[in-house]
C-alpha cells in the first residue's frame, strides 16, 4: 500500500497536468473526468487509494491479472489507454465549471481523432451529459455519438466517492464494454 501523502504536499499539485497514457491501436481509451491531486503527485492515473478503476479492469476481464496505478503501463500492451476530459488536477471534480468541462470535451475530441481508438469510454455520466450537451444520456453505448471512427461508451466514475455503484456493478458494466470492444 502506498504511503499517505500529507494534505499540504498534495495541495502543491493543484492545476498540474498528468500525461495521457496513449499509444497506437488502442481498443479502448478510458477517459476520466480530471486527475485528482494524488494522481498528479504520483503521475499515475486513478492513483487515489479508494479508486476502483484498476480492480474493475481485472474484474471485467480487460487485464489478466490484478494491477494498480503503479502498473498502468501494462495497459498499452492490452490495447488500453487513459486520458481525461479536463487535464488539470483538482481536489475534486466538483471544482470544475460546466464551461471547463465543455471546453475539455472539445479538446478531448481532437486527441481522440489523433489517436483513433476503437472506443472512447467516458467515466462519469454527469461529465458526459455536460461536456457533450446530452442531458438524457445513460450509461452504456452511445450509438448516436461517434468521434471520427471512434465509438463512444459511458461508464460510471470509479472514484471511491461514487457510492451509487458496487464492485459487482462496475465489473458488469465495464465487462459489457470489454465484450463490445472484443468483437
Amino acid at each position: 500500500m502506498a504511503k499517505r501523502i500529507p494534505k499540504e504536499e498534495l495541495e502543491k499539485y493543484e492545476n498540474k497536468l498528468v500525461p495521457d497514457l496513449v499509444g497506437p491501436n488502442m481498443r479502448v481509451l478510458f477517459c476520466g473526468i480530471n486527475p485528482g491531486l494524488e494522481t498528479a503527485y504520483r503521475k499515475r492515473h486513478f492513483a487515489g487509494p479508494s479508486n476502483r478503476f484498476y480492480p474493475t479492469l481485472h474484474a471485467a476481464g480487460f487485464v489478466p491479472e490484478p494491477i494498480t496505478a503503479q502498473d498502468q503501463d501494462v495497459l498499452l500492451a492490452n490495447g488500453l489507454g487513459i486520458t481525461n476530459v479536463v487535464q488539470r488536477a483538482t481536489r475534486s471534480a466538483a471544482d470544475l465549471t460546466a464551461d471547463e468541462v465543455r471546453a475539455g470535451a472539445t479538446e478531448l475530441e481532437k486527441r481522440v481523432k489523433k489517436y483513433a481508438p476503437a472506443w472512447l469510454a467516458v467515466l462519469g455520466i454527469g461529465t458526459y451529459r455536460t461536456g457533450w450537451s446530452k442531458p438524457k444520456a445513460a450509461v452504456g453505448h452511445q450509438p448516436d455519438h461517434r468521434i471520427g471512427d471512434t465509438r463512444v461508451w459511458v461508464l460510471p466514475n470509479p472514484s471511491g466517492l461514487n457510492a451509487h455503484y458496487k464492485p459487482a456493478d462496475f465489473a458488469r458494466l465495464f465487462g459489457e464494454l470489454r465484450e463490445a470492444s472484443s468483437r
